[in-house]
Order: structure tokens, then C-alpha cells, then sequence
């Protein structure tokens, strides 16, 4: 079976359109189509439905394209094994990233990874935590670098990096700030109850963070009126910074500053950095090094 042509199909499912495929591999329309006709006379039957503008795989070529990752899939393991047998420091590494704190890790890793493996490519995507998790199960990403809570993990494999506290913050003119702590001290302990009738700004809904807040929400009697829903959780800390609102933010994005005052939330939410990887593939010796490298890089930034 030629590795190629499976390839070749794979991207045309995951374009959906025929035109789309053969630009992301560098070959032509007409080229790519006889390759799709070749492999349908030789399994005697149509691997896609075709129209203008969405091809889509029928249940004959559904089975081929789950079969058809699995192999390439295998392909890549075998050549991974046999580079890190005899020390060939060369590859590809596809690794998720989380929107903002994904690319500030990314900068401050490679140089360190780049050292050891100049020859290894890595192509970093950007993606949210439930996007990342879904492209690894498919096989699309070697790494995933998630922050999540265990109850969000999938079957897929995780490698634990850290844990961080998720911490409530308040201006410190509000009436109940005199009860916080300042960044870096000791903080206390406060039932969100407390805070009912406040407004807070929120990271968006389908979030990882969300989910968090919704389930501490769902625990209490805690529905806040919310002012603004962000993707970042610096716009969460400059809110509170600002004295405009409340908010519930990760331990990496507070910041010492007598304007704001700390508080650990009664339940003490908390939630992992990991590495992820599918279930049952191989993890190579620059993948390891890489997760190494984040590793030692989140110790540092929690520490700070």
C-alpha cells in the first residue's frame, strides 16, 4: 500500500474539497484526482461524495480514512523508534498550544529545545484546550500542552507538569478586600457566597477556566452579574486591577500590586499544566525533551 496515496486521502477529508487538498500538498488538481479515481477502481467503489463544495467521505471511505491514519500513524512511531535508537536528531513535532500563555511558553522553551534538536521541526498551532484534545485523539497533534482539572481529562495519555491554585480577586476598594492578601503572602480562605451581588468578569463560556467557575457556581448560592467575557486572563487581572470588577484567575496571571486583594476560594479550586499524547503511540526523545523544558519552565514562572 503506498503510504503517499493514504496521505493523499487523509487531506482530502480533511478538507473537504479536492482543490483545498491539492494546494496543501503541493500538487496539482488533476494530479491528485487521478490518484482518488486509481484507488476507487482498485477497491471497486467511491471513497468520496462529490460536490462543489463539500466532498465528504462515504462510509467505505470513512473506513479507509480511519485506517488510513492508523497506518500513518504507525509509519511515524516506527521511523521515531528507530531516530531515537540511533540518536538521529531530526523529525517533526506538531504541539498544541493554549491561546496566550501557549505562545509565551512556546518563546520561552524553543531556544533550549532548538540547541539540542536544531534539526527538528516543530509546528506549534494555537488551539483551545477541548480543540487540542480532539485533534490529538484524532492523531493530528504529537503534543498538547493543556491546563485542566482531572473530571476534563479524556483516554488519551497526560504527563502531569504542575498544578496551579485558581484564586479569587478583588479591587481593593471593595468592601470585603481587607480580608485578602497581597500576592505572595499566605492568602485566606473565602466562600464565593460572599461575593453574590458583586459583578465579575469571566473568562468565555466552553473554556476549561469556565467550566471550573461553573462548577463552583453550581456549588453555592453564586450567581454574579458579569460585566465582560474575555478569551484572556490578563484583560481578567486588569479588570480587578482597574477596580471595574471582580474575577476567579489562575495563579500565573496574578500579579503582586496593592490594588488588588487575594483570596483562596473556599472549595481551593485547582487545576494541572500536562502534556498530552495519544493513547498508544510513541513518544519520541525530542517530544520527551520538549515536555522537559516546559516543565522546568512552569516550576520557574510559579515560583516567581
Amino acid at each position: 500500500m503506498d503510504l503517499k496515496q493514504l496521505e493523499y486521502m487523509i487531506k482530502i477529508a480533511e478538507e473537504n474539497n479536492i482543490t483545498k487538498a491539492a494546494e496543501k500538498l503541493f500538487i496539482t488538481q488533476s494530479a491528485l484526482n487521478q490518484q482518488l479515481l486509481k484507488l476507487e477502481k482498485d477497491l471497486g467503489t467511491q471513497l468520496f461524495v462529490r460536490s462543489r463544495t463539500n466532498w465528504h467521505p462515504t462510509q467505505a471511505g470513512e473506513i479507509y480514512i480511519e485506517n488510513a491514519k492508523k497506518m500513518v500513524r504507525i509509519k511515524k512511531d516506527t521511523y521515531n523508534q528507530i531516530n531515537d535508537l540511533i540518536d538521529i536528531k531530526k523529525g517533526k513535532l506538531s504541539i498544541g498550544l493554549t491561546p496566550e500563555r501557549g505562545p509565551e511558553m512556546f518563546a520561552s522553551i524553543y531556544p533550549s529545545f532548538y540547541k539540542k534538536y536544531p534539526n527538528v521541526k516543530v509546528e506549534p498551532i494555537e488551539l483551545p484546550v477541548k480543540q487540542q484534545q480532539h485533534e490529538i485523539s484524532m492523531g493530528n497533534l504529537d503534543i498538547g500542552f493543556l491546563t485542566l482539572q482531572n473530571s476534563q481529562k479524556t483516554n488519551d495519555e497526560y504527563i502531569y507538569i504542575c498544578s496551579e491554585d485558581i484564586l479569587l480577586a478583588v479591587p481593593k476598594a471593595h468592601p470585603l478586600a481587607h480580608l485578602g492578601g497581597i500576592f505572595g503572602d499566605k492568602l485566606p480562605e473565602i466562600s464565593l457566597n460572599r461575593f453574590k451581588n458583586d459583578t465579575f468578569a469571566l473568562i468565555q463560556t466552553g473554556s476549561t477556566l469556565r467550566e471550573i467557575y461553573e462548577n463552583l457556581t453550581a456549588d453555592e448560592d453564586f450567581n454574579p452579574n458579569i460585566l465582560l467575557e474575555t478569551r484572556s486572563g490578563q484583560n481578567l487581572y486588569h479588570m480587578v486591577a482597574e477596580g471595574i470588577c471582580c474575577s476567579i484567575i489562575p495563579m500565573a496571571y496574578a500579579q503582586y500590586n496593592p490594588n488588588v486583594s487575594y483570596f483562596l476560594i473556599k472549595q481551593k479550586p485547582v487545576w494541572e499544566v500536562c502534556a498530552s499524547y495519544k493513547k498508544g503511540t510513541y513518544l519520541s526523545n525530542p517530544a520527551k525533551e520538549l515536555i522537559k523544558i516546559a516543565s522546568e519552565y512552569w516550576s520557574n514562572k510559579l515560583k516567581q
